[in-house]
């Protein structure tokens, strides 16, 4: 009997293929901008959100985007204006984020397994209404990802040069700020709060091994990222093991099966190629 013949399997699976897709062709800007661990910053604001909704009995998941929305736009502004360097800025919103969150949380009347749900994930209560908004806003940032990867690149590697050369750096970075906003909050579906960065973040590492274009380190990270959520959601229903752990952890594994053999097969490279001869000095000439 397929475990997959359940809708709410189904809709587990395609929620994942989804998320495994669009937050790795986010990730691989923000690992070129040195900013790979954002998504906590922003999950946790986005924990916020979730508790505010909860507390005043609005969607969570509706102000979780606000919020995080909100928190990608002001840690933006704070690295670009401000002389709070980024890696402070997403400290503060690090800590401010959980701490509401929390304090929110613990005013409402939402039971602990609310609350885990959104830490850790709960990829099998996704219902039609979150599957339908999953792939809604999982489309639309992968189409934006694509299809501003040139203008996109540019600013991440050298916002002078792209400034220099008429783009517009502050939409394009604010535009990236709410698309990892998005993307946030969606993947709280799949791997919840705590694990929002690997999903973003490891399959662009794996990538990175063996690649060295950026455009084929986006389609493999894409690869990988779907791999990892397909592999986990299976491997948690056959397990019974929690389907956003899951999926990470095959993430993680795969990054350091493709480290490895990549080492090795370096290794067998340069045993194999001859050494060049060493070039010999010149003798000198002494005039007596």
């Amino acid at each position: 009997m397929s475990l997959f013949q359940y809708d709410f399997m189904l809709r587990a699976l395609v929620g994942a293929l989804i998320i495994g897709l669009a937050a790795p062709s986010l990730g691989i800007y923000l690992v070129q901008r040195r900013l790979a661990l954002i998504g906590d910053g922003i999950g946790h604001v986005a924990l916020t959100g979730v508790g505010a909704g909860l507390l005043f009995n609005q969607s969570p998941v509706l102000m979780a985007v606000v919020a995080a929305a909100l928190g990608a736009v002001v840690i933006e502004l704070v690295r670009e204006r401000g002389r709070t360097s980024g890696d402070l800025a997403l400290a503060l919103l690090f800590y401010g984020g959980i701490a509401g969150g929390v304090m929110l949380v613990g005013l409402s009347d939402a039971s602990n397994a609310n609350l885990n749900a959104y830490l850790f994930g709960a990829l099998t209560t996704t219902s039609r209404t979150d599957l339908v908004t999953i792939a809604v806003l999982g489309v639309a940032v992968l189409v934006t990802m694509v299809a501003l990867r040139p203008a996109l690149f540019a600013v991440c590697h050298d916002e002078e040069y792209a400034r220099v050369s008429g783009l517009p750096v502050r939409t394009l970075n604010l535009l990236l700020a709410v698309t990892t906003a998005v993307t946030v909050t969606i993947a709280m579906r799949a791997v919840g709060v705590l694990l929002i960065s690997a999903l973003m973040v490891v399959p662009v590492a794996t990538a990175q091994q063996v690649t060295r274009g950026f455009r084929s380190t986006m389609a493999m990270a894409m690869a990988v990222g779907l791999l990892a959520a397909g592999s986990g959601v299976w491997v948690a229903a056959v397990a019974d093991t929690a389907p956003g752990a899951s999926v990470v952890v095959l993430a993680i594994a795969s990054f350091l099966v493709v480290a490895v053999g990549a080492a090795v097969w370096r290794t067998v490279l340069r045993r194999r190629t001859p050494a060049a001869p060493a070039p010999t000095e010149p003798h000198e000439v002494v005039l007596r």
